[in-house]
């Protein structure tokens, strides 16, 4: 694989939301990109006095990503990307800079961790989805975070690995806001024949009531492409982790995902079971599933219905409204 194409690799790796951006400045060694997307999103779904209840959803993400050569084999990076909901204030999802090349990419700032890659292969849903997929704050995007990413090929096959380490990142729960430290790594394998697969693990200091635990998360993933269909499993096992404002001691959960693509539309389908290990009770249960219609490459709409199998004697301390099943429809312009 040559320089430019590894580097495209790396990129579509380590930033999200970047795919769409389009060029707005270049020189010969400096290049800027805006990109984002406006989303209108209407949810439907049962508020705790058990009503039916319409919630607007709304949101605008703009992202600005820039490089520049420093060598003919080194560049330099910077990445920003913030979202805005109507009565909210920014929230700045990504705000790093880092360097990059053949080796890879080492980045610092507010920036993802390692295992959203793997949560990645089921996380593909216009809204729903990822909930057994839930994951330690220094394994997922959070500030003070120094990461790496590279991609390489091996003989047409694709190796992803990535690491990452939080310093003192924020966290926040009921008992407020904390400083935690962590980690997180993961590896990504991609063959030509359409299998890929991936492992990863993560730590994080601060957990549980007294946020003296240290929290520790595995996941495994596997997913198969043949022609139009796509198909794809998530495992995770965990300590000491936070779900529904719960601490919980010891987790196990899944997330299913298949889908579909005739045309111009993408037919999804997950499913997703997270249970507390120790006292046998359901942390998340439900059956997902949505239909996105792409006009072209930069607007789509799509409608989405969650099945929320969740009771409020699933575990303790669960609300009405975190069993109610949901209903979205959304529309999305990309640019």
């Amino acid at each position: 694989m040559n320089k430019k194409l590894i580097a495209l690799a790396v990129a579509a790796a380590s930033i999200s939301g970047a795919a769409t951006a389009a060029e707005v400045y270049s020189d010969e060694t400096s290049s800027l990109a805006v990109g984002g997307r406006f989303e209108a999103r209407m949810v439907m779904a049962d508020n705790e006095a058990g009503d039916s209840k319409v919630t607007d959803a709304s949101r605008v993400r703009v992202n600005i990503a820039g490089k520049t050569d420093i060598t003919e084999d080194i560049y330099g990076i910077g990445f920003w990307e913030g979202e805005y909901k109507d009565g909210e204030d920014v929230d700045n999802r990504h705000i790093n800079a880092g360097i990059g090349g053949e080796f890879g990419q080492v980045r610092y700032g507010k920036t993802d961790g390692s295992l959203g890659m793997l949560t990645d292969f089921t996380d593909i849903m216009a809204f729903h989805g990822n909930e057994a997929g839930n994951k330690l704050a220094a394994a997922d995007r959070t500030s003070n975070n120094l990461a790496y990413v590279g991609s390489f090929d091996l003989s047409g096959n694709n190796l992803t690995v990535k690491a990452n380490y939080v310093f003192t990142g924020e966290n926040e729960n009921a008992n407020g806001t904390y400083d935690v430290d962590g980690y997180s790594l993961a590896a990504m394998y991609a063959m030509d024949m359409g299998l890929a697969f991936g492992a990863g693990y993560g730590e994080q200091d601060g957990q549980a009531a007294l946020n003296t635990e240290t929290g520790k998360q595995a996941f495994g993933a596997i997913s198969y492409t043949i022609g139009d269909f796509y198909f794809a499993g998530l495992y995770q096992d965990a300590e000491n982790t936070e779900v529904h404002g719960l601490n919980v001691e010891e987790s196990k959960g899944y997330e299913f995902a298949a889908s579909y693509t005739m045309g111009d539309t993408v037919f999804i389908a997950t499913y997703n079971y997270l249970e507390d290990s120790n006292n046998d009770k359901d942390l998340r249960d439900s059956i997902a599933v949505d239909a996105t219609h792409y006009f072209n490459k930069n607007f789509r709409t799509y409608a989405s219905y969650k099945f929320n199998n969740l009771d409020t004697d699933s575990t303790v301390g669960i609300t009405k409204a975190k069993t109610s099943d949901e209903f979205v429809l959304g529309a999305r312009y990309d640019f």
